[in-house]
């Protein structure tokens, strides 16, 4: 593994251990070459993602792009990064579950919003107002007032 500080060729792994969820296995390394340590996550990959956006053009899946938009959505918010961390690795078990190599971007997003709408209500609606491109301060009552009914209702 190179070194992401000095770039030299080789490192040494000082620790191994799963993470939380077991989705991973998390490696502490040293730079024989500058001393500097850094930590890789190793993850299984069933298969190649590729994305297939609303323009038409396709782009290669990547996890942490998932991850990152998700913590955004939930940044400030009293959720453990435990539990984006099995959020977004739920979400990736489903899309390699399907069994295609390209995935629309809105099964994606729907993946998200779900997730999302059991996890935290504010996240919800921060993602939905980007991922809907809530323009006016209207889409945001509207979209409020559809939330507010299923949870009255139970309805889905």
């Amino acid at each position: 593994m190179r070194c992401p500080f000095c770039g030299g060729e080789d490192s040494q792994v000082k620790d191994s251990r799963p993470t939380e969820d077991g989705s991973a296995i998390r490696r502490r390394r040293q730079c024989p070459a500058c001393g500097a340590r850094f930590t890789t996550f190793e993850r299984v990959q069933l298969r190649e993602l590729v994305i297939l956006k609303k323009s038409g053009d396709k782009e290669v899946f990547e996890r942490d792009k998932l991850a990152r938009s998700i913590e955004i959505a939930c940044r400030k918010r009293p959720i453990a990064p435990e539990r984006i961390e099995r959020l977004v690795s739920g979400i990736v078990r489903q899309m390699e579950a399907i069994g295609e190599a390209e995935i629309e971007a809105e099964v994606i997003g729907q993946a998200v919003m779900e997730g999302l709408k059991s996890l935290d209500a504010v996240a919800y609606v921060r993602f939905a107002s980007v991922y809907r491109d809530f323009r006016e301060a209207k889409d945001f009552e509207e979209f409020i007032g559809t939330i507010e009914t299923v949870a009255r209702t139970g309805a889905k």
